[in-house]
């Protein structure tokens, strides 16, 4: 079997496998920038981000003052009641309780900030999923082509769920910690500036560890979350295709692929969460040290007779001042290790936010088109003429096109299709259509045949603008389909695929997807259209029922038939049916047939069928070979012909 790694995909328009160049992308230049961008989100918060700020520094400050009354509880109230021979319990009670308000006031400013910033979270999420979703609508068909669907999702799943907890907890936490850090290290200056100045020294030593730790952490959750993308991409696909993997006994091997995933995953979840989990007992460590040398020091201090100076002043240094400057350094050291065991949900957010704005920055599906589709009531009150001199029996629409001069021009919707000299590519070096040439005139049935690989899918691809050509020209009624927008392009086209997309939802919500204003009644007409009412009917709840799983309770053939009644209700002037009837039975195809006729009438139609007999009543059929059309003429002319085509006709017959 050939390798095709770096061939181009089958014309088909299947989905792209590797070796095919991602779209360019606008860069997340650095972790400053993905770090300022999320904080650009939190900032739409102003106001509850002040009281966030100011409960954690309410609630920093209790911790601190805490720390500070107890050298004034042991030398102002414990020691003296120590030589009193009729203790006064009556200030100690005052200054417990004044103590347990502060740390009452804490209590209630933490549980305030941590529901605020619950509320600030789930915004910012809102948010981040809405304009991923959003922008997501405008990327081309190329980019779903060329990424996993499953990674796709792992960033509205996984990665935003890492946001959620570094925005929710993490950052509050470490924001309060560092308040901390700051109130208790201004509490210590009040104490004891030679003790402090221990303390400093520590520090410095402190952010080295870090630092050397973080940066490998940061490195390997980087990697994790990419790993956690290529393994839900792989998950998806063979969730999609298990009938596959069963069929052909591809259990041990997609076992085995899914090993070499996970594992990657392993590894690189095990270094980051290694070098992330190492940094709290690591500070913890550090912290006994400095406490033991802060006690050491404080002792010989004391007993030395060393003058104590600080903020307030000089004087002795008092076993109140060093029990509370002791007690003062665990405050200090236990937020420094809740800001390292927070490092962990952080570095991974980052992670998680750099691949969310990666797909937030994917260069959007580029419209250039200035000729816009009208409805023809609305030229009839431009132009003050009564509608029904402006709508005849074939055209409701008009294209609107704009002049450089300053004029605009109506000219009606025909279904008139040209191609001229016509090359493609889907990489530079594999061209997969070569000068083609067709033109479909208003209510003419073209029917393309061909291997697999000749391009048919392809040429239909280009119509609807899901890849622009690389030479040549397309016109459509005359007009360069390049100048014609996108949408105004594709709302006059009607698709029938052979992959078939239903979407969760009643059967009449996924027959109007092809026009979301038709009523009920145009609904069901359109399903009898497609003879699909009769099945339809012995649902459950009938047109009512409910799809899920892209109905997955319903036949192939019973999919496809909800799909033709979708065509047929968007009622478009141009209609492409792509291996329509492909997974119906030959005796439904029959009633399918008759209704796609009426479906059809009056309508320009390219008709793509690897079963000839679906294309017999073509007006013109064109037989592609490795990208290009070789033969064309009705049917009868093509089998006088003997070529292509009558070898594929007679053997088509030969394997029925």
């Amino acid at each position: 079997m050939p390798d095709n790694k770096n061939q181009a995909p089958p014309a088909r328009g299947g989905p792209f496998r590797g070796g095919l160049p991602k779209q360019p992308l606008k860069e997340v230049k650095s972790k400053s920038d993905t770090v300022k961008r999320l904080f650009s989100y939190i900032r739409q918060y102003k106001l509850r981000l002040t009281g966030v700020i100011i409960c954690i520094i309410i609630s920093a400050a209790a911790t601190a003052v805490s720390s500070l009354f107890l050298r004034t509880l042991i030398d102002n109230y414990i020691m003296p009641l120590l030589q009193q021979a009729v203790p006064d319990y009556g200030g100690l009670l005052r200054i417990i309780l004044l103590m347990g308000t502060i740390y009452l006031a804490g209590v209630i400013a933490t549980l305030i900030f941590s529901r605020m910033m619950a509320v600030i979270s789930q915004g910012v999420l809102k948010k981040i999923r809405d304009e991923m979703f959003t922008h997501m609508q405008t990327l081309s068909v190329k980019y779903f082509d060329t990424h996993s669907h499953g990674d796709v999702m792992s960033r509205y799943t996984n990665d935003t769920d890492t946001l959620r907890q570094a925005i929710g907890q993490s950052l509050p936490n470490i924001f309060a910690s560092l308040v901390s850090v700051v109130t208790v290290f201004i509490s210590m200056l009040l104490m004891s500036v030679w003790l402090s100045l221990i303390v400093v020294v520590f520090v410095f030593l402190l952010f080295k560890v870090i630092s050397a730790i973080a940066g490998k952490s940061r490195e390997h959750f980087v990697k994790q979350q990419a790993s956690l993308g290529d393994i839900n991409g792989y998950i998806e696909e063979m969730i999609n295709g298990q009938k596959v993997v069963k069929v052909f006994c591809h259990e041990k091997k997609a076992m085995a692929e899914f090993d070499e995933k996970n594992q990657r995953l392993e590894m690189s979840a095990k270094l980051a969460n290694r070098y992330a989990n190492i940094l709290m007992p690591t500070i913890i460590s550090l912290g006994y040290g400095l406490y033991v040398v802060l006690a050491i020091v404080g002792g010989l201090m004391s007993i030395g007779g060393v003058s104590n100076v600080s903020l307030l002043g000089a004087g002795a240094l008092t076993l109140g001042t060093l029990a509370s400057f002791l007690q003062l350094s665990r405050n200090f050291v236990g937020p420094m290790g809740q800001v390292a065991q927070q490092l962990n949900p952080v570095i991974s957010a980052l992670a998680g936010a750099e691949r969310i704005f990666k797909l937030m920055d994917e260069i959007s599906e580029q419209d250039d088109g200035v000729v816009t589709l009208v409805h023809a009531d609305e030229i009839a009150r431009e132009n003050a003429q009564p509608a029904e001199e402006v709508v005849s029996e074939t055209g409701r629409w008009y294209w609107k096109q704009p002049h450089s001069d300053g004029t605009v021009t109506y000219s009606q919707l025909k279904g008139e299709v040209r191609f001229y000299d016509v090359d493609f590519r889907y990489v530079p070096e594999k061209p997969v259509l070569k000068n083609i040439t067709l033109y479909a005139k208003p209510g003419q049935k073209v029917a393309l045949v061909g291997a697999t690989g000749a391009g048919k899918t392809t040429i239909t691809n280009l119509l609807t603008r899901f890849y622009d050509i690389a030479d040549g020209k397309i016109r459509y009624d005359g007009i360069n389909i390049n100048k014609i927008r996108k949408d105004a392009l594709r709302s006059s086209l009607g698709m029938v695929l052979q992959d078939v997309s239903l979407f969760t939802g009643s059967v009449l919500d996924n027959i109007r997807f092809g026009r979301l204003d038709a009523t009920d009644d145009e609904c069901i007409a359109a399903a009898r259209l497609a003879n699909a009412d009769g099945f339809i009917r012995m649902l459950p709840e009938g047109y009512n029922t409910v799809l899920s799983g892209d109905g997955s309770g319903l036949s192939q053939g019973q999919r496809q038939l909800i799909s033709i009644a979708r065509a047929a209700v968007a009622d478009p002037p141009v209609m492409i049916l792509d291996e329509a009837t492909s997974s119906i039975d030959t005796r439904t195809e029959l009633y399918v047939q008759r209704g796609m006729d009426s479906l059809m009438q009056g309508r320009t139609v390219f008709v793509i069928a690897h079963r000839l007999s679906t294309v017999q009543n073509a007006n013109v059929i064109m037989v592609l070979d490795g990208g290009e059309i070789i033969e064309r003429g009705t049917h009868d002319e093509l089998l006088e012909q003997k070529g292509k085509y009558y070898q594929l006709y007679t053997g088509a017959f030969e394997l029925e």
